[in-house]
């Protein structure tokens, strides 16, 4: 059974999200599944990415439904919150009613970008030591919470 949806409708004026893979849960990694995306201009261009984890448990709730990084080159023209509400729309297909966004205190422009977007801060929470993100050096995440 294929859990994934057609991802066709997923552009605005500004961009569009080509689908790279998607890829299955990972249950003994507590990995659920994802769609994984390049973030591209009108004419192709890739200018970033971002990615979609669809459920909830307690790696998301660290590590984020969402993740995105946006070319330097491309940076300040709010692609990434554009990006998130089309992520938005696509994990209304699989009936989730929130997802969450978490990055490092220090990144003040995602946090900015999570708060153009809709998020409501939730905490700064301790990223456990069994955590892919602690092995990276990464101690907390800012976590904010975007209802559906």
């Amino acid at each position: 059974m294929n859990m994934f949806y057609d991802v066709s409708d997923l552009k605005t004026d500004d961009i569009f999200l080509r689908l790279v893979r998607t890829c299955e849960a990972q249950p003994e990694k507590r990995w659920l599944p994802a769609y994984y995306f390049d973030i591209c201009l009108p004419d192709g261009t890739k200018i970033g990415y971002c990615d979609l984890r669809i459920g909830h448990n307690d790696k998301t709730y660290i590590g984020g439904n969402i993740g995105y990084g946006i070319e330097e080159p491309y940076r300040g023209h709010r692609y990434a919150a554009k990006a998130c509400s089309l992520l938005f729309h696509q994990a209304r297909k699989h009936k989730l009613d929130y997802l969450t966004i978490s990055c490092v205190p220090t990144n003040t422009t995602s946090s900015r970008t999570c708060e153009i977007a809709g998020g409501v801060y939730l905490e700064t929470a301790d990223i456990p030591e069994d955590n892919e993100m602690y092995a990276e050096g990464k101690r907390q995440v800012m976590i904010y919470r975007f209802a559906l």
